[in-house]
């Protein structure tokens, strides 16, 4: 039960992740560069649950079966 919890915490914040660096796709309009958006996503806390969920997936995957 405890690893289907943590497999879905991952999932969850993935998805939010993906959903803000889609949305915030539209900064190519005014002018960013890629690495400027680059940089801007790595700064934005809801970006950086990219990385958590990731972790979290990860673990869950790797623990004893």
């Amino acid at each position: 039960m405890k690893k289907i919890i943590l497999l879905g915490i991952g999932i969850l914040f993935l998805s939010i992740s993906i959903f803000f660096m889609i949305l915030y796709l539209n900064l190519f309009t005014l002018g960013y560069s890629f690495l400027e958006y680059v940089h801007f996503i790595n700064s934005r806390i809801e970006c950086l649950l990219f990385y958590i969920g990731v972790i979290l997936i990860i673990i869950d995957l790797k623990k004893e079966r």
